[in-house]
């Protein structure tokens, strides 16, 4: 019997803005079907986002959303859950609103390892709003603001997560759909910050300015550049090169920032 994602959508705000080829659909079913295996009630999970073509996600799931400004999908959530720890708190958004304009609210999240979940959707480049080159646009590429190619080095979102203090990292692609909900599923159980960075497409500002033929040229070059996280265990230096890892790549136990807050409200009471 076919998957029921309809139950979890709102009719009236379909069809949605995504281009042909984008790889935010595939990234929004994975998260349907992560939160129906984990038995997430709607009225107690709240799905926050700020701003660009991965943050309207939110918009179309039938659930308690928020659509905040730019970059600051991180500060609200963290608001929401100090209020209502008892809450499921999801944040998604793309790689720009998440660690260009959000990256200082981003690292401060993983730092307290508040109990929430933050889905990257990494697409290397601000698609709605213009085209600019990201923290996550590769060095060479061209974007609006770098047609030339772009002279940064590029961030590596796990790694960055993983430094920052978040206790569950993983990383999975568009083009791997049925590892996706398995990897946010794991991540929403996690009791702490996790993070999921999920490598896609943009075939419309990233793919035509750096030459891909087709959508389906981007999604095998996810293919080819993915390596499970296993595998890599077996794989040299050399054969790893240009490769990304994929999986679960780093899950800690700490101590979680809404229960120490509470200790803190605790003592202050008995200092009275």
């Amino acid at each position: 019997m076919a998957f029921d994602y309809d139950k979890y959508l709102r009719p009236g705000k379909l069809p949605h803005i995504w281009c042909p080829g984008c790889g935010h659909g595939i990234v929004m079913k994975g998260l349907i079907r992560a939160i129906d295996a984990c038995g997430l009630e709607k009225n107690n999970t709240a799905i926050v986002s700020g701003i660009g073509c991965a943050s309207r996600l939110p918009g179309y799931m039938d659930f308690c959303t928020l659509h905040t400004a730019h970059g600051r999908a991180a500060a609200f959530a963290t608001g929401v859950k100090m209020a209502k720890p008892e809450m499921n708190v999801i944040l998604v958004g793309g790689d720009g609103d998440g660690t260009a304009i959000g990256g200082n609210h981003f690292i401060h999240a993983c730092r307290r390892n508040i109990d929430m979940t933050y889905l990257i959707m990494n697409n290397n480049i601000y698609g709605m709003t213009g085209g600019q080159f990201s923290p996550c646009t590769p060095t060479g590429a061209k974007a609006s603001t770098t047609p030339y190619g772009n002279p940064d080095p590029a961030f590596d979102i796990a790694k960055l997560a993983i430094g920052a203090g978040a206790t569950f990292v993983a990383r999975g692609t568009a083009y791997h759909a049925t590892q996706i909900d398995k990897l946010i599923a794991e991540a929403i159980q996690h009791k702490g910050f996790s993070v999921v960075e999920i490598l896609d497409d943009c075939p419309t500002t990233y793919g035509r300015r750096n030459k891909f033929k087709s959508v389906i040229e981007m999604m095998n070059r996810l293919k080819e550049i993915a390596v499970p996280v296993k595998a890599a265990e077996k794989m040299s230096p050399e054969q790893l090169e240009g490769k990304i890892l994929t999986g679960v790549l780093y899950k800690a136990e700490k101590p979680e920032y809404t229960g120490e807050y509470a200790k803190v409200i605790e003592r202050a009471k008995g200092a009275k």
